[in-house]
C-alpha cells in the first residue's frame, strides 16, 4: 500500500519542472520526483515505461490482475527502447497502438527507505519514464496477459478508479493532457 507523505515541493529550472512527494511502500519511505525533461537518465537506471493513452478525449485504464485499475506500463525487457517498451505494454495490457511523445520521468529515490535491498532488482535511485500515446488502433480485447479489462474514462474522473492516486501522478496527467496529439 502506498501512503503519501505530506511533503510536496515544486521548483522550476529553466523549462524543466520538478515536483517531489514522499510515499511509503510498505514501511519504506520513498521520494518520488517528477522531472519534465526531454533528456533521459542513463539506461542502466531506467526500470520501466508508463503512459497515458488518449482516444477522442478519453483516457484508457486497464484492470490489472492483483492491482486494480491503472494506466499501461511495465518493466523494460533486455535491450528494449523505452518507447518500444511502453508501446508493447500498452498493446499487451490495453490492446491498442498509437503515436507516442515523451513527457518526462519520475526519479524513485530509496535513499531514506529502510527496506531497500542492495541485492534487489532496483537501483537506490531509479527512473520510470512516462509517455503520452495518441491511440490510432483499438484491437479486440483478449485478456491474454496481465489485464482483465479496459475502459475509457473522462480524465477528470481518474481518482474514482485508481486508488493511491497522488498529486505527482496528477501533475503528469496534466502535462499529458496539455500535449494534445
Amino acid at each position: 500500500m502506498i501512503k503519501t507523505y505530506s511533503d510536496c515541493r515544486n521548483s522550476h529550472e529553466g523549462e524543466a519542472v520538478m515536483k517531489s512527494i514522499y510515499v511509503y511502500w510498505g514501511n519504506g519511505k520513498v521520494k518520488l520526483t517528477w522531472m519534465q525533461y526531454n533528456e533521459l537518465p542513463e539506461r542502466e537506471v531506467i526500470t520501466s515505461a508508463h503512459g497515458f493513452c488518449f482516444k477522442d478525449n478519453k483516457l484508457l485504464l486497464v484492470h490489472l490482475n492483483n492491482r486494480g485499475w491503472d494506466i499501461p506500463g511495465g518493466h523494460i525487457e533486455g535491450g528494449e527502447a523505452y518507447e518500444d517498451c511502453f508501446k508493447r505494454e500498452a498493446y499487451e495490457e490495453g490492446y491498442i497502438a498509437g503515436n507516442c511523445s515523451l513527457l518526462g520521468y519520475i526519479a524513485v529515490d530509496h535513499t531514506e527507505n529502510i527496506e531497500w535491498n542492495s541485492e534487489g532488482p532496483y537501483p537506490k535511485v531509479g527512473y520510470q519514464v512516462f509517455y503520452r500515446m495518441d491511440v490510432q488502433q483499438i484491437y479486440e480485447f483478449k485478456a491474454a496477459h496481465e489485464s482483465r479489462d479496459r475502459i475509457w474514462i473522462n480524465p477528470k474522473d481518474i481518482k474514482e478508479y485508481i486508488k493511491n492516486w497522488t498529486t505527482l501522478h496528477q501533475s503528469i496527467l496534466d502535462v499529458a493532457m496539455k500535449r494534445d496529439g
